[in-house]
């Protein structure tokens, strides 16, 4: 994407810097405060914590070009736009785990670890909320899609799940056969590896599919303002949507033609995190800390 962006713009220097989104927004916030220069662009999966930046003010408002060619579901008020939209799926190994124990939905794989408690055990991954901003805002989800999302964290415990605070730490588990099921990992992460790792496969959960959109906002005190909407501006692009199809990031643009697994689902079972003011409610700090101690001995085994 970068090196695409400066074949366009070559006089413009794009400093990339990954990591965990409540790292980064940590750093943000703590160099914006100090009257540093930060990031003039901040994009991310963390939904929540991107929704709390537009509405605690760091964000400007900018109306892309590109506006009129992306749904009006990827923008909120001009500050916060989704170049792609991102499904949570399962990982296993396709090498060790047999074809008919490859679960379908989030149901068989309950069941799977209730009733093959011994060959799954301490091979199951998922993320830790207590670490990971992304673990928290897809179980929080979860258990607005099914109360039944409690009796799955309780079979994951009861086969010693490892928690992880990023995906890529999984699906290298996953690929060297020290976890055989991730659970909840970002899609395009996985996507990707499948495409070049014949050891992971991907399965997009068929009862239902939760999906975030990513949301890319300009600092309001950016130091770089015209660099950082040229650089919002080829997100939002065709040539833009087309690189993040190319590296299964599903992209927002009807223009621009999905590959292999994006989307290939009835759309009446995506439940899309979206950005706007309802993301609040996952930001509310006394929901987060019931939802964290309804998870901590949910979480043990029994």
């Amino acid at each position: 994407m970068i090196t695409a962006f400066n074949k366009l713009y070559p006089h413009v220097i794009v400093k990339y810097t990954n990591g965990r989104s409540s790292a980064l927004t940590d750093l943000f916030l703590h160099e914006t405060s100090k009257h540093q220069p930060s990031a003039d662009v901040i994009w991310t999966t963390a939904v929540d914590l991107q929704a709390k930046l537009i509405n605690d003010g760091y964000a400007q408002a900018y109306s892309s070009p590109e506006k009129t060619r992306i749904p009006g579901w990827a923008v909120w008020n001009d500050q916060g736009y989704a170049p792609s939209v991102e499904p949570f799926v399962i990982a296993y190994n396709r090498r060790e785990v047999p074809l008919s124990d490859v679960p379908k939905n989030h149901f068989e794989l309950a069941r799977l670890l209730k009733e093959k408690p011994k060959i799954y055990d301490g091979r199951i991954a998922t993320y830790d909320p207590n670490s990971s901003e992304i673990g928290l805002l897809v179980l929080s989800h979860d258990v607005r899609a099914t109360p039944e999302t409690w009796d799955l964290v309780h079979q994951m415990a009861g086969a010693h799940v490892r928690l992880y605070a990023n995906s890529y730490d999984m699906l290298d588990a996953i690929a060297k056969g020290e976890v055989l099921i991730g659970y909840n990992i970002v899609g395009s992460s996985a996507m990707e590896r499948e495409a070049h790792d014949a050891a992971v496969g991907v399965i997009l959960p068929s009862d239902y599919l939760l999906s975030a959109l990513p949301v890319a906002i300009i600092s309001k005190s950016a130091k770089h303002p015209n660099a950082a909407k040229l650089f919002l501006d080829f997100l939002l692009s065709q040539e833009g949507q087309t690189i993040l199809s190319r590296h299964e990031m599903t992209p927002v643009r009807t223009d621009v033609r999905a590959t292999t697994h994006q989307f290939a689902v009835d759309p009446g079972r995506v439940r899309t995190i979206r950005v706007g003011p309802g993301m609040l409610v996952d930001m509310d700090q006394q929901s987060r800390a019931r939802l964290l101690r309804k998870w901590r001995p949910a979480a043990q085994p029994r």
